[in-house]
């Protein structure tokens, strides 16, 4: 993945071409950054996930989104689309876009070889600063592995580590619980991620 090539973009600038684009990116603080197309085992692993929640929250006043819709964090002025997020009651929106929110409790990401190091690093950084966001769950899709990170006071997250066939993730501040078996259910571990370019958010110096 690549920045586009003029150097520095403001966020409307950003949200207009992205109304028109053919594919999504990511805006970083003038950047945009096109993002790379999914594996069919990252789309299993959000699938599975999105569609468990959904029907546990069916009566319950909580809402699920997938990757179409848009995150702003405007501490770090980043737009993103995280994999899975959960919003406690009503979706906030930014500047009324019903694209857009802003107050996920909990955000899923599906690692893949391009983004890991963004996922676990600076974007988490990121995500900490939204007063709503409470809960972090990063899935490993070539093997089976789950972190939860859970906020238990102020700078102070607790890690969970899930790698057995036989467990089942809790999550902390919603009421959900899914096995490990039925969150990899059809994942292919021996199919083989395609080897993509740096993206730039993740690099240093």
């Amino acid at each position: 993945m690549q920045a586009t090539e003029k150097s520095f973009y403001t966020p409307a600038e950003y949200l207009a071409l992205e109304t028109t684009a053919d594919y999504k990116s990511e805006y970083i603080d003038g950047l945009i950054i096109p993002m790379a197309g999914g594996t069919t085992n990252h789309n299993r692993i959000a699938l599975n996930l999105s569609s468990a929640l959904n029907f546990a929250f069916r009566d319950i006043n909580y809402e699920v989104f997938i990757s179409d819709v848009r995150l702003w964090i405007p501490e770090k002025r980043i737009y993103t689309y995280p994999d899975v997020m959960i919003v406690a009651g009503e979706p906030a929106y930014f500047e009324n876009r019903t694209d857009t929110i802003l107050n996920p409790q909990v955000i899923v990401e599906v690692l893949s070889q391009s983004t890991e190091t963004y996922d676990r690093e600076r974007k988490f950084a990121a995500y900490r600063t939204i007063p709503t966001f409470r809960e972090y769950l990063l899935v490993d899709q070539t093997s089976i592995l789950v972190e939860q990170f859970t906020k238990a006071g102020e700078k102070r997250w607790i890690m969970q580590e899930y790698d057995e066939t036989d467990e089942q993730i809790s999550l902390e501040t919603v009421p959900f619980q899914i096995k490990l078996t039925d969150l990899y259910r059809k994942v292919q571990f021996e199919a083989i991620e395609p080897a993509l370019e740096e993206n730039p958010a993740t690099k240093t110096g």
